[in-house]
């Protein structure tokens, strides 16, 4: 291969320069056009408007499900086990696919029970509380209501949350595009009616 001249190398940096700077220039056009900054306020928009939908919805359902036990949390269906690993911790102490938080404590002395001998549980909050810890470790908090994590479950209250989040942001944005496009005929007609006011101003001045 033949090797290049100084006056190629030059003109090969050169032109190697002028597509960098082209590259560049076309970038912070890119970036600088109209509808990519509208773009990106948007989203920003969007993002904190979300958070003030989902602020509101959680204040919302907290009040609608006041005496439901756990709140919109607790709102979860257990489906039956569909096999052994479906049942639960231990099913012979009461550890099956759901318990209730007030019986964690209980629940736990019945584990440590089952792991070491009851004098060495008596007294010793230690093993209860590592108990405790095992059973978490296996169980999600619903509400007031621990469930299996091998469990299948019907999630009422995310999917009843995720309803009216859509349902108040779809409002919103109804309002806003209803409001923007009277708010652009009304200019429309502004300017239509100033229009022929300057051309009657025009006709009479001749």
């Amino acid at each position: 291969m033949a090797k290049l001249t100084k006056e190629e190398k030059r003109e090969l940096k050169r032109q190697r320069k002028a597509a960098g700077e082209g590259l560049v220039n076309d970038f912070k056009k890119f970036i600088t056009r109209g509808n990519v900054l509208d773009m990106a306020v948007g989203v920003i928009i969007g993002g904190a408007f979300n958070a003030i939908v989902t602020a509101f919805v959680n204040i919302l359902m907290s009040i609608c499900t006041w005496r439901v036990p756990g709140g919109i949390k607790g709102l979860v269906t257990v489906l039956p086990a569909a096999n052994d690993a479906q049942k639960g911790m231990n099913t012979a102490i009461g550890l099956g696919q759901k318990f209730e938080a007030s019986q964690l404590h209980d629940l736990a002395t019945k584990l440590a029970n089952e792991t070491y001998t009851p004098e060495q549980v008596q007294g010793n909050l230690q093993l209860i509380e590592s108990a405790k810890s095992t059973i978490i470790g296996k169980y999600n908090l619903h509400g007031t209501t621990y469930v299996y994590k091998l469990s299948s479950t019907i999630d009422w209250g995310t999917f009843i949350n995720a309803v009216i989040s859509f349902l108040i942001v779809a409002v919103t944005l109804f309002v806003v595009v209803k409001v923007a496009a009277r708010m652009k005929k009304f200019r429309e007609d502004l300017n239509a009616k100033i229009s022929r006011k300057n051309t009657e101003e025009e006709l009479e001045v001749e």
